[in-house]
């Protein structure tokens, strides 16, 4: 006799849905519904067409969620089979989260209760504290590969021990849509999920600065505002490059960040630069931001961007064809916010002109939304064609020697490296001769100048772009 375990669970399913929702809507949309397979606690059903699989996921989504979630447990997934005419596609419910992420309520230190949360509209009697997470900022759609080995293993270190760690605080940087916020946020949800009492907190630079300058602006308010920050466990803030030029949110900030660190609570931190290319801010909170773990998240690798189109695409509930897959993560080198948009915008065009996704497809929309010119350029490609343009060897080029033309060609790849690639100072200086940030900084300002005061120096510089560009 075959297994009919997923008839068991889904007829459980039934029984509970059946008591929330009316007969005419139970008949209309759960009694087309079939079980066909039941696994790993993987539950897969299969539903009449695309439109209906639609409107389930628009209306009932919740409720089907938690009630796996009863019948089967926390671990419980589902997926259904759509038929259209004879063909059959396997598509994935969107993500469910398991819990909803909230802090618990604390108490406030003024005697009249009056104390100001900066993140409650005024006049509101509010006291527990929102962690500002998006549950959809998990680990486990935060695909691993080498270009954030380290942030992430840092981070489910952090998670199982927060501000008790070595890691203390960790900040990451790295370029534009390389995932700090994703990673910084899984780390929160991290927590709140294994210590639910710790209070969570994640804010923008941005947001920070603009709440320190309302509390500035009223009296005895600001020390409310420093207040309700040195309660957090766990404060995330992000983009904190932000607070350049800007003296008294950084004052605000290191007292901040100096009582949360002396009292063992956990500070993560992002930003598109390492505290040591960082400028305008105070020597003393950059001193503090390189206390723990300064962690570098830089562009996927090809390996990397295959495996985050697979797992974005199969959340998505579509297959792609591996020709496709192979394409656009050959296409989309920069950064992975742009591998996500690239992939939205070829499933909004299946679905809504209800074409078939193929390589022509793909090749098409790739052509709009990437540009025919935006190339992948690494410090290895620089360094090649400057030794090519100068006509020197690549061991002369990384070796010790203080030639003239050796000098000259290694400054001109670190200037344009820091220019074209999302690669940190130590990590140019690394790839060139294990040089040091410091040297870099200095071969970057040294060509900056001689390209603004010497005509033959503009051209070498100009000359070896446009080759990278061609």
């Amino acid at each position: 006799m075959p297994d009919q375990k997923h008839n068991l669970v889904w007829n459980n399913c039934l029984q509970i849905i059946q008591d929330i929702i009316p007969p005419s809507s139970f008949k209309t949309w759960f009694d087309p519904i079939k079980a066909v397979k039941f696994y790993n606690s993987v539950l897969t059903i299969e539903v009449p067409s695309h439109f209906f699989r639609e409107y389930l996921e628009e209306h009932f989504i919740d409720l089907i969620g938690k009630t796996l979630r009863r019948v089967i447990g926390q671990e419980a997934k589902l997926e259904y089979n759509v038929r259209v005419v004879s063909n059959e596609e396997t598509v994935t419910l969107p993500q469910q989260n398991s819990q909803e992420l909230t802090n618990r309520s604390v108490p406030f230190p003024n005697q009249n209760g009056n104390f100001a949360n900066p993140f409650v509209i005024p006049g509101l009697q509010q006291r527990q504290i929102d962690p500002q997470l998006n549950p959809n900022y998990n680990f486990n759609n935060f695909i691993e590969g080498e270009c954030n080995r380290l942030a992430r293993a840092a981070g489910l270190n952090i998670a199982m021990n927060p501000g008790k760690n070595t890691f203390n605080p960790l900040f990451l940087y790295g370029g534009s849509g390389l995932g700090k916020t994703h990673l910084a946020q899984a780390i929160g949800i991290d927590i709140k999920e294994k210590y639910p009492e710790k209070i969570v907190l994640y804010v923008s630079a941005n947001r920070f600065q603009t709440q320190f300058m309302d509390a500035a602006n009223v009296k005895n308010k600001l020390t409310d505002f420093l207040h309700f920050y040195q309660m957090i466990d766990v404060l995330i803030i992000d983009d904190v490059h932000e607070f350049a030029g800007k003296p008294g949110t950084q004052n605000a900030f290191f007292h901040i960040f100096s009582h949360l660190h002396n009292i063992g609570k956990q500070l993560i931190l992002t930003s598109d630069k390492a505290p040591s290319e960082m400028i305008d801010l105070e020597q003393r909170l950059l001193s503090r931001f390189k206390w723990g773990l300064v962690a570098e998240l830089i562009p996927p690798d090809f390996e990397t961007r295959v495996s985050i189109l697979k797992a974005k695409s199969y959340n998505d509930g579509i297959t792609l064809p591996e020709d496709v897959i192979n394409y656009l993560a050959n296409s989309i080198t920069t950064n992975v916010r742009e591998i996500e948009g690239t992939l939205i915008s070829l499933l909004a065009q299946s679905t809504l002109t209800h074409r078939k996704i193929t390589l022509e497809l793909a090749e098409t929309l790739t052509e709009k939304f990437v540009s025919k010119n935006k190339i992948e350029i690494s410090v290895g490609k620089i360094q090649k064609i400057v030794c090519d343009y100068f006509k020197i060897s690549s061991e002369s080029f990384l070796s010790q020697s203080r030639k003239r033309e050796f000098v000259q060609a290694r400054q001109i790849a670190m200037y344009l490296s820091r220019n074209l690639t999302n690669n940190s100072l130590a990590s140019i200086g690394a790839q060139i001769g294990g040089r040091d940030h410091a040297t870099v900084l200095h071969a970057y300002n040294t060509v900056k100048d001689l390209i603004d005061t010497n005509r033959s120096f503009r051209k070498y510089v100009s000359d070896i772009e446009k080759q990278l560009k061609s």
